[in-house]
């Protein structure tokens, strides 16, 4: 490897150390500082970099790109507040183990903490939400130094994924001149093969091989043993990036007859394993306690994943007297109703791919049973309602969307409308969403890079204040070529505030909460290159069939109001526990 001064060295060593570790894609926001990394991304043929205005955007965009994926695509800033605002994907990506990879240049050390412009203190700029911090050495061309930075890359990679996936920072000091331009002597001849250009047959400069965490033989069994019993549920909660092994969760479902009660975003929730396994989604609306009241307690649950997006779920799980196994490969706790009774530190699809060579039950048919009448009771209901409501919108995606599909949702009320009326269904969906902080920021661009990561069509269902929070991130459709159906239900405000007493204050609630805004999104046709079209809930069907069969970028958007969707959200549980309890 030959370069034209210290800077550009130590920059492309770094990069190509990272294409040896498998990294094809880079998010790079513009910035002088970081000129070293920039060029250097820039000129590896193997490397495709996304370029962001906005550095926000850009840190969800990889985000999005590497939950789709499970493989990391580094993020490069500039310093000061450009790097201060990869902070709210990086919080996120710790919280649901998502790989990233965050880049940030910096000033030399002298000018720190002296008013320098641009200069702010960045070690440890994100606290204990990553994984691993460094604060990189200035660039200096020896053979030492130059292995050290090359070991520091593959760590970097290693230390960001795993079962504990999440964001590692590398702070990056440089002087001028940050331009590829030549400086005598910068480069001394001399410098070994192998600091210049890695390990032969572009292996990487470290390679971490790391365990999978599994349970002793005579702990299996006994687990097994435990498991053997009439009445229990397989709970699968939101999936880390890659997600679960199906075909191993599916085989333990079959082994112990369980139901398996999958999160929309668990990843089980639609596919071929349907057919032949009870999977169940309408929970949401029947695990209310005048139709649970009267049910047989489970045995044992088997957890899986975060905790699930159902509130309902949640608690009902919190009351049943069942000795609850969850499982985790990290070891952590995840679970905050505190209910559950066993912490298994194992990776989960192993886990239950070993069990289901084990356990042999003889399920409970009536308790079976019951969860499929309850969920035939609710689809039932959703199925004969003709009222117009947020959740319509969400089922229809779910119906309708082609196969396969990569479908993003939002947080606050789009992620708890498709867990209810999502229907579970054999076709091919890959549902997505920022579950580990919960947040609204950043949606769009976590959407447009998962999108960017598969030839799937995507969908991303979003809300109208999730939409306004990043319109930032609609640029890259035009910039970086992505096209989706943005299907944006907007109910003028924040509708999942109806769900809370404070709604039965007035004041505050209108102007501090619900915050109505009064926005016209149709401006964002002309400003991004998209087309935009607001329909009634009526038309949504045959809008989305229309806009998933044609190319291009489309925005449905669909109004509703918020209390009136909240009070045909009320009523149809409410019909739901009727049925089953009348």
């Amino acid at each position: 490897m030959t370069a034209p001064n210290r800077n550009a060295l130590w920059a492309r060593t770094f990069v190509d150390e990272l294409a040896r570790t498998g990294i094809n894609a880079v998010c790079i926001a513009p910035g002088s500082r970081s000129t070293p990394l920039t060029e250097a991304f820039d000129r590896h043929d193997d490397i495709e970099t996304f370029s962001h205005l906005d550095e926000r955007s850009a840190a969800y965009f990889a985000l999005g790109r590497a939950r789709r994926t499970g493989d990391v695509t580094p993020i490069v800033s500039t310093s000061g507040t450009a790097a201060a605002n990869f902070h709210p994907a990086v919080i996120e990506a710790s919280q649901a183990r998502v790989p990233m990879l965050v880049l940030t240049a910096d000033r030399p050390p002298e000018i720190r903490d002296s008013g320098a412009n641009q200069t702010i203190d960045q070690e440890k700029l994100f606290g204990d939400a990553v994984r691993w911090y460094k604060d990189m050495p200035e660039p200096e061309a020896t053979d030492r130094k130059l292995r050290g930075l090359r070991t520091s890359a593959a760590r970097a990679v290693s230390e960001a994924t795993g079962a504990d996936a999440g964001p590692v920072h590398l702070n990056f000091p440089f002087r001028k001149p940050l331009e590829p331009v030549y400086v005598e002597g910068d480069v001394p001849d001399g410098l070994s093969r192998e600091a210049l250009d890695g390990r032969e047959g572009d292996k990487p400069y470290v390679k971490t091989e790391r365990s999978v965490p599994e349970l002793s033989e005579d702990r299996l069994r006994k687990l097994a043993d435990e498991l053997s019993v009439d009445r229990g549920l397989i709970v699968a909660g939101p999936a880390d990036a890659p997600g679960f092994n199906s075909e191993a969760i599916v085989a333990l479902a079959h082994a112990t007859g369980f139901p398996v009660v999958a999160d929309p975003l668990s990843g089980l929730r639609f596919g071929g394993h349907t057919r032949t396994t009870t999977v169940l989604g309408g929970y949401d609306a029947y695990l209310d306690e005048r139709v649970t009241d009267d049910w047989a307690d489970p045995e044992v649950v088997f957890r899986i994943g975060a905790s699930p997006t159902s509130k309902p779920l949640r608690k009902y799980l919190a009351r049943t007297d069942a000795r609850q196994f969850l499982v985790d490969p990290t070891g952590r706790w995840r679970e905050a109703e505190f209910t559950a009774t066993d912490l298994l530190e194992a990776d989960p699809s192993m886990l239950a791919w070993r069990l289901s060579q084990l356990v042999r039950n003889r399920p409970d048919t009536e308790w079976n049973q019951r969860w499929k009448d309850a969920e035939a009771a609710h689809w039932n209901v959703v199925e004969s309602a003709d009222e117009a409501y947020e959740g319509k919108v969400a089922s229809t995606v779910a119906d309708l969307a082609p196969e396969p599909a990569t479908i993003f949702v939002s947080n606050s009320m789009p992620v708890r409308d498709i867990d209810r009326f999502g229907r579970p269904s054999e076709q091919s969906r890959t549902v997505l969403g920022n579950r580990g902080a919960s947040g609204i920021d950043g949606i769009t661009s976590a959407a447009l890079g998962a999108g960017s990561a598969t030839t799937d069509h995507l969908t991303l269902l979003t809300g109208d204040i999730a939409y306004y929070h990043d319109m930032n991130g609609l640029l890259a459709l035009g910039r970086l070529g992505i096209e989706a159906t943005i299907v944006l239900v907007n109910n003028d405000g924040g509708g999942i505030f109806h769900m809370l007493p404070i709604e039965e204050y007035e004041p505050p609630f209108t102007d501090q909460f619900k915050t109505p805004h009064g926005l016209d999104f149709s401006a964002t046709e002309g400003l991004y290159d998209l087309s935009f079209q607001s329909v009634s809930p009526d038309e949504f069907a045959d809008a989305y069939a229309d806009s998933v069969a044609s190319d291009g970028t489309d925005v449905i958007e669909v109004r509703f109001d918020a209390e009136s969707s909240h009070g045909v959200r009320d009523e149809l549980r409410e019909r739901v526990v009727e049925e089953l309890t009348g």
